[in-house]
């Protein structure tokens, strides 16, 4: 009866060890689905960095479209002033034109008795003395005393001195006149050529407003295609956060299908074991416990340790302590997750430095530095990221959630600037 009994154990323990490993009932293994997991963590991690991008070109269209428009506000203010100022010479050129029309009839006006006055005095002279002295003489022996011809000799004496003053106050006036008219004309035509240098230079600021206006329409249109981008990129991201809450779904049934099977199989055997040594149970389930027991191990994060030094290289060298950390969207926490810019900013507030959250921000830390004058400390600025330079054209940054904090090339993608905090 006994051999029965391991006869038929043995049978059962045959049967349940030749069960397959991958439940029949389950579509897919878990490695595939893992395998699937991995494929669209990436293809999330290439959708969030095309995200962030298009964040941080909105940031750099919105900045310079604010100072476009800064622009165009100033060129407003001052076509208003070349408006203004044409229309003010446009009333002094009428004004100077009413007056020159006034100078121009005055002069008419004395002219045209300067020419009254000339031929009546050249009557008088042609009277007098176109006929010679013998008639002059004649004139003065024909009186008839002598206090008649001293009178007529007075008389011809006074009317040649009348005419003289009267014709040089006329040439003066005339003179005058001309002169007043010819200032006039001077000033219509400097107000005239102010007035087409104020046209020319409003139609120069017209022609840039306009150009500038333009530009700011293509900024919006910049701006609109990138916020749909953005938008797209944002609902693809919700997508593959659905699908992958899906996949681990499906890799969490997969798991219990298999704890299930394990633990019917577990059954199986303690009872087919059970059955051959009953007499030795207390020893074989020691050994069976022995045989299914596991040994885990759990690392703790890292922790924060003090900073030392004040150097750039010290800060360099401090911030390569936290590679292999993870990267958090958001996050600033150097041993728990932190992002491009949190990362900087978390490893330079551990030596009292306290730098704006943003990658945008943290491109107007400091001052500017080239390149080529870089020294470990200083912050490399991409779009949409940043980076601490550890010199030799190396750097470690808060990359991706696939990489975390890792040391890179600083040449990877075009650098923007370089931000020197420290010396």
């Amino acid at each position: 009866m006994r051999r029965k009994l391991a006869g038929l154990a043995a049978f059962f323990m045959a049967f349940f060890i030749a069960i397959p490993s991958v439940p029949v009932y389950a579509e897919r293994t878990r490695e595939e689905v893992q395998q699937e997991q991995e494929q669209k963590k990436q293809e999330q991690q290439n959708t969030q960095s095309q995200y962030k991008a298009t964040q941080g070109m909105l940031d750099d269209l919105q900045e310079e479209q604010d100072v476009l428009q800064e622009e165009i506000d100033q060129l407003d203010a001052e076509l208003v002033e070349v408006i203004a100022s044409v229309a003010l010479m446009e009333e002094q050129i009428a004004q100077t034109q009413e007056q020159i029309v006034k100078a121009q009839e005055d002069y008419d006006a004395a002219k045209a008795q300067e020419e009254a006055q000339y031929q009546a005095m050249k009557r008088r002279i042609k009277y007098l003395y176109e006929k010679g002295e013998t008639t002059y003489m004649e004139l003065l022996m024909h009186a008839s005393d002598w206090s008649s011809m001293l009178n007529q000799a007075a008389y011809v004496e006074k009317l040649y001195e009348y005419d003289k003053k009267m014709l040089n106050q006329y040439i003066a006036i005339k003179e005058e006149v001309e002169v007043k008219k010819g200032e006039l004309e001077d000033k219509k035509s400097e107000l005239e050529a102010q007035k087409y240098e104020m046209e020319e230079e409003k139609a120069y600021m017209e022609e840039a407003m306009e150009k500038k206006k333009a530009i700011s329409a293509d900024y919006d249109a910049q701006i609109a295609k990138v916020k749909q981008e953005a938008a797209a990129y944002k609902a693809k991201i919700k997508q593959q956060n659905a699908e992958l809450q899906a996949l681990q779904e499906e890799e969490n049934a997969i798991i219990k299908a298999e704890e299930e099977r394990r633990r019917k199989e577990e059954e199986a055997r303690k009872a087919a074991e059970e059955k051959n040594n009953a007499e030795n149970n207390s020893s074989s389930n020691s050994s069976s416990a022995s045989g299914s027991s596991s040994t885990s191990s759990s690392g703790g994060l890292k922790t924060v340790p003090p900073a030392t030094g004040s150097s750039g290289a010290d800060i360099a060298q401090y911030a390569c302590q936290f590679v292999g950390n993870p990267y958090v969207a958001g996050g600033t926490s150097l041993t728990n997750g932190a992002d491009c810019s949190g990362f900087v900013m978390a490893v330079y507030k551990q030596f009292g430095y306290n730098l704006p959250r943003n990658s945008t921000a943290q491109r107007s830390a400091g001052r500017e530095v080239s390149y080529a004058d870089a020294q470990p400390g200083d912050i490399i600025c991409y779009a949409g990221h940043v980076a601490i330079y550890l010199g030799g054209g190396r750097i470690v940054h808060a990359s991706t959630e696939r990489t975390g904090i890792k040391y890179g090339y600083a040449n990877y993608k075009p650098i923007i600037t370089v931000r020197r905090i420290v010396g």
